[in-house]
């Protein structure tokens, strides 16, 4: 018996079961290769407008608002390609020595693709020519852990490899990427090595392992390349999806609770493991049961306008997405057995195409001064090369090429490397290599997506210095703790049994929702304004409210002392049952105030910033130059003693 949306499948629960299995195994369109095309003479090297690999940013990377930027504050994009293989791809079936039973035929060995073929050295070489700067490398959990040496026949052009087990190869390819100017984004692709994606064993982060053991990878391969500052970025999970009976969710806070695990392990690679890191976040890849009049969607990254990841650093998080031409926000990719009614991305017109990308992804990047505001990194998306001459295949990547140029959007396309034999092969990549070590490139003249390459690499964008911008984060005590503060993080329990939100260090509390337990943090105006030599009190009665001073009459006030702000707040059940206050740098606060009320609706400004970070509840927000000072409550017989008013004040 299977549960999907609230529908209760008992007869077709076995056909959905299946039809799930076909739907969301890799699709044909993917993996085939086609018929060969006339070999052209290739051209020497990349034609011109193809920038060569800027190998003059300065590490580690950081956000500001939609910008991925340097160390110097100049923007950095991520102009990417993956090189898969050490992920796996076996397609699960078969024997995993037999090429034929791996995906399009190409056997990584465990290990990045093509090492059989080319050297690393000519491998990276390619990569520059195409104009990338940085290197998406997926591995999988079991990759970690694998103590098989990899054969001599899957590193026969990397002979120094001989005997290595598939981390330590994957050592090699980090160290030889960075020591060519390139940054890598580590990609935990899968659990175990396979090929990706399908309900397959490696749909969640926990689906193969515990979500401890999951965590404890993760910090393991951040300390490992930790000294490597070129390694920039943690890229959590692949494709997060649903499995035979179950639903991954974003906010539930349960075991499939996509959002709570990344928001955790995000938290402890930065604390425990490299504070430097990009954390990458991918949105919701699939629920439900591909099967018309049952509910299925893509929900992509929606669901962060509702609910919003808040790192314990603030300026580290990068939210990213997947397209394809065969997939769509309601179709899983299939054909024939498992293919529901609904469109593919490719049967869009391309306006309806930017609304539906702009609705599923690039509203995080466009929509600024938002708790979900960030860069977006789409890092997958490809097709077919020479053999695909599908009419709307190919309008649909010219379309997106064009949508990833007018949005200025950091991309990785997949994949970078192949195989092939007489030019014919997995025709995906963009650099393929033969048995005999020959190459087939993107620019040999017979690729009809060189242009459209050519275009996206050399087009326009923004560069140069980003200014520093305000942060506005969400606070979300839904299930637990959740403290962004390293500073209290690091400090004894400030209020045992209850629920604890603390906003990053360097912000303030700027909001509160009546219900939801919600809250807004920024540091909007001020900047940072707590006293580095100061501390802070936890307030749990009015012993600060001073004669004449109620500014909520008839209802309880945990009010900051003077020189303090507000920076947290806990809840037991729905209940207020403390104020975090923090003090602040001399003449840093005035103390002229005002209260705001949200009991009964909303009270904030006709456009207030941070966006709605309480949704479809009541919301209170000081204005941009205020802060937060105290936050009022009633106990009368039928309140639940949620936030009813802020108390807000002028800075100084």
């Amino acid at each position: 018996m299977v549960t999907v949306r609230g529908v209760l499948v008992r007869s077709r629960a076995a056909l959905a079961a299946v039809l799930l299995v076909v739907a969301l195994s890799p699709v044909a369109e993917a993996a085939a290769g086609g018929q060969a095309t006339p070999e052209a003479v290739p051209e020497a090297g990349a034609p011109p407008g193809i920038a060569a690999t800027e190998a003059d940013w300065t590490p580690p990377l950081s956000t500001r608002g939609r910008w991925i930027v340097d160390a110097d504050g100049d923007r950095f994009k991520l102009r990417s390609g993956n090189w898969h293989g050490a992920s796996g791809t076996w397609n699960g079936s078969g024997s995993p020595d037999t090429d034929a039973d791996h995906h399009a035929g190409e056997n990584s060995g465990r290990i990045p693709l093509g090492l059989d073929r080319a050297s690393m050295a000519e491998i990276i070489a390619g990569f520059q020519e195409l104009g990338i700067n940085s290197v998406r490398l997926p591995f999988s959990n079991e990759m970690i852990h694998d103590s098989r040496p990899v054969t001599d026949d899957s590193v026969a052009a990397n002979p120094s490899l001989r005997g290595q087990k598939p981390l330590q190869v994957y050592d090699v390819v980090v160290r030889e990427l960075t020591a060519a100017g390139l940054a890598v984004i580590l990609n935990n692709h899968t659990g175990t090595t396979r090929w990706c994606c399908a309900v397959d064993g490696n749909e969640r982060w926990n689906t193969s392992r515990s979500t401890a053991a999951w965590e404890n990878d993760w910090l393991f391969m951040a300390r490992r390349y930790r000294d490597n500052q070129r390694v920039v970025g943690a890229d959590l999970y692949n494709e997060v999806r649903r499995n035979v009976l179950d639903d991954p969710n974003w906010g539930l806070g349960d075991d499939h609770d996509w959002f709570a695990a990344s928001q955790r392990v995000a938290d402890r690679i930065l604390t425990e493991a490299d504070p430097d890191l990009l954390i990458i976040v991918e949105g919701i890849n699939w629920t439900g049961v591909p099967v018309d009049g049952l509910a299925h969607e893509r929900p992509t990254l929606e669901p962060v306008r509702r609910l919003s990841h808040t790192l314990v650093d603030s300026g580290k998080l990068v939210y990213s997405a997947h397209f394809y031409d065969y997939t769509g926000p309601h179709h899983s990719g299939a054909t024939g057995t498992g293919e529901t009614t609904d469109a593919r991305y490719r049967d869009f017109s391309p306006a309806e195409l930017i609304d539906v990308l702009n609705r599923q992804a690039f509203f995080v990047t466009a929509e600024q001064d938002r708790h979900f505001t960030a860069p977006l990194w789409i890092s997958e998306f490809g097709i077919g090369g020479r053999d695909e001459t599908g009419v709307k295949q190919r309008a649909w990547f010219e379309n997106f090429v064009s949508q990833l140029i007018r949005t200025d959007a950091d991309f990785a396309y997949w994949p970078l490397v192949g195989w092939h034999e007489n030019r014919r092969g997995n025709g995906w990549a963009l650099l393929h290599w033969d048995s005999s070590g020959h190459r087939m490139g993107l620019y040999d003249g017979d690729d009809w997506r060189a242009a459209a390459w050519t275009r996206l690499i050399g087009a326009p964008g923004r560069t140069g210095r980003v200014a520093p911008v305000a942060r506005w984060s969400m606070l979300s005590p839904d299930h637990g703790d959740f403290v962004a503060s390293r500073r209290m993080r690091a400090l004894p329990d400030w209020d045992s049994g209850a629920r604890k939100a603390a906003c990053p260090d360097g912000q303030r509390l700027v909001g509160l929702s009546h219900t939801g337990n919600r809250g807004l943090c920024s540091d909007v105006t001020a900047g940072p304004p707590r006293n580095p030599a100061g501390g802070h009190e936890v307030v749990t009665d009015e012993r600060h409210v001073g004669p004449g001073g109620d500014w909520a009459s008839g209802y309880t006030k945990l009010q900051c002392p003077g020189g303090y702000f507000l920076t947290g707040y806990s809840v037991r059940g729905a209940a207020v049952s403390a104020a975090l206050c923090t003090a602040a740098a001399a003449g840093g606060l005035g103390a002229v105030g005002r209260t705001v009320w949200f009991d009964r609706g909303d009270n904030r400004c006709a456009a207030p910033k941070g966006g709605d970070f309480a949704d479809g509840r009541y919301k209170g927000q000081c204005a941009d130059d205020e802060y937060a000072a105290g936050i009022a409550y009633t106990g009368r017989v039928g309140s639940a003693r949620t936030p009813d008013a802020l108390y807000c004040r002028k800075l100084g």
